[in-house]
This record gives C-alpha cells, sequence and structure tokens, in this order.
C-alpha cells in the first residue's frame, strides 16, 4: 500500500513486480522496488519527525546542484504520519580502480562551493536527532552554539552529560576560540560522511546518500572521514591534491569529531562516553 502510494506520487501508476527488503540502514526500513517502469530505492520511517524526510531530499537537491559529485535523484518524498518515505533511483554498480579517487576528488570540487555563510536556513536531523540551524558570519560561532551546544543540552536533558563531564565541556565551550577558527570559507558539505553514506553507482562512479546538509569548514567533514574507516588512501592523496587541507586541521580534527562523538552518546549511550572524555582532557586537562 504504501509503496504504491509513493509510487503513484512520482508519476508511476505501472505494476510492482517486486519489492525486497534492503539491509544495511539503522535508521529507517528500506526496500528495493521493481515497477514496470522503473527501479527505485525507498525508505520509510514510522512517525518521523516532522520535515525529516524533506530535510534529507533538499540535501541531496543542494549536493546535486553543485554539479560536482552524483546524488541519486529524488522522485518524491512526504513526512505525513503515520509513515514518511522518501522515494529515489535505484543506484548500483561495481567499483573500478578509480572509483576511490573519483571520490576524493569529487568531495573536494563540492567544497571548493562556498555560500555567503555558515549553517543552514532551516533545522536538520543528524540521524533522528534535531539539529537547530541558522546563518551565521562566524563558523565559531555556529559551530560553538548550534553544533555542539546542541548537543551538550541535549546530553543534559538525556543525563548523558553530567559532573565531571559537564563542567569539562562548559570549559572546552568557553575556550573554544582558542583552536576553532572563525574566519573560514563556508563549503558545502555532506555533513554525516561515514563510509556507509557513499555507494558505488555505475561505471565505478560514487554516489553520496543520508546527507545531514551544511555549510561550513571542510575540515569538519574530513574529520569524520577518519573517526571509522571506509575511506582509502587512494581517496585522501586525491582530496589532498585537488584542495590541500590546511596546517590548523590536526589541531580541529579531534575538536570537530567530538561533535560526532557526542551524537553517538546521546544516541547509543556510555559506549561512546570515554572517547569524548579523552577528547576532553587533552584540551582542557583532567
Amino acid at each position: 500500500m504504501w509503496v504504491e502510494k509513493a509510487l503513484q506520487r512520482a508519476g508511476d501508476h505501472s505494476t510492482i513486480h517486486h519489492v525486497d527488503r534492503v539491509h544495511g540502514g539503522s535508521i529507517n526500513d528500506s526496500y528495493y522496488v521493481k515497477s514496470g517502469e522503473n527501479e527505485y530505492f525507498i525508505k520509510f520511517q514510522t512517525n518521523a519527525p516532522e520535515n525529516f524526510f524533506a530535510c534529507e531530499a533538499r540535501g541531496l537537491s543542494s549536493i546535486k546542484m553543485t554539479n560536482t559529485i552524483s546524488v541519486p535523484k529524488v522522485f518524491t518524498y512526504s513526512d505525513e504520519r503515520p509513515k514518511g518515505y522518501l522515494l529515489l533511483e535505484w543506484v548500483v554498480g561495481e567499483r573500478s580502480n578509480k572509483t576511490d579517487q573519483w571520490l576524493g576528488e569529487q568531495l573536494a570540487q563540492l567544497h571548493y562551493c562556498h555560500h555567503s555563510h555558515h549553517g543552514l536556513d532551516a533545522n536538520s536531523f543528524i540521524g533522528l536527532l534535531p539539529q537547530s540551524n541558522g546563518l551565521y558570519n562566524s563558523w565559531l560561532t555556529y559551530y560553538r552554539d548550534k553544533k555542539l551546544g546542541g548537543q551538550i543540552q541535549y546530553g543534559i536533558k538525556k543525563q548523558t552529560i553530567h559532573g565531571k563531564r559537564r563542567k569539562r565541556l562548559n570549559t572546552l565551550i568557553d575556550r573554544l576560540d582558542e583552536w576553532i577558527p572563525e574566519d573560514v570559507p563556508a563549503s558545502y558539505l555532506h555533513g554525516d560522511l561515514w563510509g556507509g553514506n557513499w555507494i558505488v553507482g555505475k561505471d565505478g562512479q560514487p554516489y553520496l546518500i543520508d546527507p545531514s546538509f551544511l555549510y561550513g569548514d571542510r575540515h569538519f567533514e574530513i574529520a569524520f572521514t577518519e573517526m571509522f574507516g571506509g575511506f582509502s588512501k587512494q581517496f585522501y592523496e586525491a582530496y589532498q591534491s585537488s584542495y590541500p587541507l590546511l596546517d590548523l586541521y590536526n589541531d580541529v580534527k579531534p575538536l570537530y569529531q567530538l561533535y560526532y562523538l557526542l551524537v553517538h552518546l546521546n544516541l547509543f549511550g556510555e559506549l561512546y562516553g570515554a572517547q569524548v572524555d579523552r577528547i576532553l582532557e587533552y584540551y582542557i586537562g583532567k
């Protein structure tokens, strides 16, 4: 019923031949769909937050309009309860010996696209967690108040942040201008680029999926790619050749990874607490 409704909304009224579950995502229920006209990837979310799939669709469209790196075509989406969905083109292909190089070069080209402000003019999500946004002249202000600050406040409410950890985070926030740049280009960023959020399409071309789109410091994006693996030496060499990282990268990398660790702490619990605490000790001390 839900699949048929989504395809009809996209203008496909042909017979549905196959609906097969696709495994791998941890948030949504995902399926491969073959109709008489096309092949699709569709994901559902029961009682999705307001504008959940609208945000993802907008992020994909923002990346697509740069003509730098491929993303799946968005056919349609809905955030109507009880079951929202996002209908995308089905992307499939085999990795070539150029795929990782193209991924590095094309991500660099995406990052060469700049906006006049940091942040985003609408609220969004990181996973299922809400991300409050706004447009700022200063990357430091946006990163401190919206990215780190938002996760800290969420963690306080959820009681993943308290005691010594909370005290150190407050001290870090007060001193963040010692490390985080204020005046840095506001690159177009995927925003949630771990190894599971890119796939391979036709002729070995890389595709980005599942963005948490924003404008900001490109070093923030690269820092997250290093957290969980999934990116090769060839990828980093190609990126570095296309858009070399600044010397500040090694100083800010743990602070940029801190945001994603706080997200994981708030989503999955104390499994990520020790990593958060190690970063805080490195910058603030015991």
